[in-house]
């Protein structure tokens, strides 16, 4: 089951009970201090396109829309989260996990509050996303991470099978023989994968949507079939493409319009329903 609700997310998950998700997974603004820009393109094949491509063959480029959002918060940024990281924490069951997933500007000062909220025991990993797509910068070393905190709101007792995870490459396969080879590694800490394809199949349009790899990783070894799953910054709602494929149920929040039609479009497969504040629910 997937549920999407549209509104403020403070004042909807304010009405969700206590303990009543498994896993819970936010991606909120990075507070770039910047308006975002997000252009969706289409390339296809066109002998006068505009672009050379793979065996000297030509493609024409079409913009297809452009969506703008601000990301401007200034030193108000930790009182924006703070309450819906407590909100985060009341959520959670006995047994669940709380990732957070920023960038370097907040991730300090997140840490911080979070330890505050959960305490510090409960603070279970920071994993680096790495990946290499973008501008490179001339006066300083090229940012191309991003930094999701795990918490466990019980950290002697919470859900992680390593055994449900993707296996990886070994950078020596020689090293470590064929049959290792062939099954490959369990992931680290440190995640190398790459960032949506602009012209990839993965792709909604939508601004700051996340590698469908990266959230079934959380979500296959952090929650278990049956589990309640929420994200209350869902945006294009990749956690609930990643709970429907794995068997989990969805909770997905966002005031976005934007952002409740492309989750729409992109779960249609799973049955969703849109709930809008005092208006119900209606099936996709």
């Amino acid at each position: 089951m997937i549920d999407i609700h549209c509104g403020d997310n403070l004042d909807v998950i304010r009405g969700f009970p206590d303990g009543g998700f498994d896993l819970i997974y936010i991606d909120p603004p990075f507070n770039t201090g910047r308006r975002q820009r997000r252009t969706q393109l289409r390339t296809v094949r066109d002998d006068a396109g505009d672009r050379l491509g793979w065996s000297a063959k030509r493609y024409r480029t079409t913009r297809l829309a452009t969506r703008w959002f601000a990301d401007r918060f200034g030193d108000d940024y930790l009182a924006f989260l703070e309450p819906r990281l407590e909100e985060a924490h009341r959520l959670l069951a006995p047994t669940g996990s709380f990732f957070l997933h920023l960038d370097f500007r907040e991730v300090h000062y997140a840490k911080v509050v979070l330890d505050s909220i959960f305490g510090r025991a409960s603070f279970m990993n920071e994993i680096i996303w790495a990946y290499d797509y973008g501008a490179r910068s001339r006066t300083r070393w090229s940012p191309k991470h991003d930094n999701i905190l795990w918490y466990a709101k019980d950290p002697e007792h919470y859900t992680f099978d390593l055994d449900a995870a993707d296996r990886i490459p070994y950078m020596a396969p020689r090293l470590v023989g064929a049959a290792k080879a062939a099954r490959g590694k369990t992931p680290t800490d440190t995640w190398w994968h790459t960032i949506v394809s602009p012209n990839g199949k993965e792709k909604t349009g939508y601004p700051t949507q996340k590698p469908l790899g990266v959230i079934e990783r959380i979500v296959a070894v952090h929650s278990r079939p049956g589990d309640r799953l929420l994200d209350f910054f869902a945006g294009s709602g990749t956690l609930g493409e990643a709970g429907a494929r794995l068997g989990r149920d969805v909770t997905l929040v966002d005031s976005s319009p934007d952002a409740v039609r492309v989750m729409k479009k992109r779960l249609a497969f799973a049955g969703a329903v849109v709930r809008r504040r005092g208006a119900g629910g209606r099936r996709l």
